[in-house]
């Protein structure tokens, strides 16, 4: 379902401890295929999810990379499909990743901002990348665009005059209503050091809801009903009274076809047709299985959280066990060298100490693919 973050296990939370340590900050990362989400998420990180080398999409799923610390801080990175996925039609990308935020969301989980990546190389604010946009807008909704960094990267490939006046008709365009709500924009330089500088801007937002986490889980709201599932459906109407409109065409051509007695072109446009047709039938059949899809995607994700939330207990209790067998295996040391200097012994207390206030001040709560935000 989607990659575990590699969190170091805390004790059981029967252990003692002194305070809870603050969870990890997460934030997701969005935007069109090719757009350069998985480099800039392995640059922040250090992981190696997949790269694509075009604009053929590596992220079908919601991926998590591996946690990392910034400024002492955890932070967890998501890497998202694009809603222009070669393989995955929209209605399958928003099922995919509406589950995955009504999942964590009902569990607590809440993200600090989103980082919406787009490259600067682009000489046009295409239709794909329009489409993209509009249903970030509507996932997000307006309330957390101010926890919205919007990064340019790709800059090695134009002059920096060009993007420079890109980066304005973004600014005073296409992204001026959310900038207006107070996102912001950055520019990346493929590096770690730019990518940590844009997590910073993040790091001290009060992570809220996304719009559409609050339309499924506080709401109660269908897929469909959703601001999001809405303008997918909006989308597939669309795209469907365009087929149907080519299809009509092409049934006139194929009674001229035919008046004509023209056999090659009449098998052509059916085939033709058929096409048109089949696209059409799989798109009603996705508007009409939306709400089922996403419980389905919904169910996988609670159960893959689910495992990992057991692993994480297992892990736990075995690190646990483990680092209480060295503390006893210190002590036991300590009873048989009764013959032991007044300085070995408390090098031997020492070490004794230094595993129990480690064990005491591991984090809690979570253990390895536990998402906690």
């Amino acid at each position: 379902m989607f990659l575990s973050a590699k969190v170091p296990p805390p004790p059981p939370l029967s252990a003692a401890g002194g305070e809870r340590p603050l969870p990890p900050i997460g934030i997701a990362v969005m935007g069109a295929t090719g757009s350069g989400k998985t480099s800039f998420i392995n640059a922040a990180s250090g992981s190696h999810l997949r790269v694509g080398n075009n604009l053929k999409s590596c992220t079908a799923e919601v991926e998590i990379a591996e946690e990392f610390t910034l400024d002492g801080r955890r932070v967890l990175l998501i890497d998202t499909p694009g809603f222009d996925d070669t393989n995955v039609s929209d209605a399958e990308i928003l099922e995919k990743i509406a589950a995955f935020l009504a999942v964590t969301y009902k569990s607590g989980s809440k993200l600090a901002g989103i980082i919406y990546v787009h490259r600067i190389s682009d000489e046009r604010f295409t239709g794909v990348s329009v489409r993209n946009f509009k249903m970030f807008r509507q996932l997000c909704g307006d309330s957390t665009l101010k926890n919205v960094v919007f990064v340019t990267n790709m800059w090695g490939k134009v002059e920096d005059a060009l993007g420079a006046a890109r980066e304005k008709e973004l600014a005073e365009v296409y992204f001026r209503p959310a900038l207006e709500k107070d996102a912001q924009l950055a520019r990346h330089h493929n590096t770690p050091q730019s990518a940590h500088e844009i997590i910073r801007r993040i790091m001290q937002n009060n992570p809220a809801p996304l719009l559409i986490q609050r339309e499924l889980v506080d709401e109660g709201k269908d897929i469909k009903q959703t601001s999001a599932g809405v303008a997918v459906n909006e989308e597939l109407t669309k795209a469907m009274e365009r087929h149907e409109a080519e299809m009509n065409a092409l049934r006139e051509d194929m009674r001229q076809a035919l008046e004509e007695k023209d056999e090659w072109m009449r098998k052509e446009l059916e085939e033709e047709s058929r096409k048109l047709k089949t696209q059409v039938d799989k798109m009603r059949t996705e508007m009409a299985n939306m709400a089922t899809k996403y419980n389905e995607e919904r169910m996988k994700t609670e159960q893959a959280m689910r495992r990992m939330q057991e692993q994480g207990v297992q892990e736990r209790q075995k690190a646990y066990e483990e680092h209480m067998k060295q503390i006893e295996e210190l002590r036991a040391e300590l009873e048989r060298n009764t013959n032991a200097t007044a300085g070995e012994r408390e090098e031997l207390l020492r070490r004794i100490h230094e595993l129990e206030c480690r064990w005491d001040s591991r984090p809690r709560g979570g253990g390895k693919g536990c998402i906690i935000i």
